[in-house]
């Protein structure tokens, strides 16, 4: 799985709205669908807080496992 598709799955599975990621981020909800869409690389600082805002390890979060495993 791609780390676009598991963004979107897991802000879905929590019931999240791009917008309101978006916020978490610092950007609009147009600039987060941009990053699941593929128009926008995702920074590593979003990254990390995404990782914290969803208790998630960096590696699930960007596809290299499949195994959901806590951030801490």
């Amino acid at each position: 799985m791609n780390y676009r598709d598991r963004l979107k799955n897991v802000r879905e599975d929590n019931d999240m709205t791009q917008a309101e990621i978006g916020k978490l981020l610092n950007k609009s909800q147009q600039g987060y669908n941009h990053i699941e869409a593929g128009r926008a690389e995702l920074k590593i600082d979003d990254l990390i807080k995404l990782c914290q805002f969803y208790n998630l390890s960096a590696d699930y979060m960007i596809g290299l496992t499949d195994k959901p495993k806590s951030y801490k």
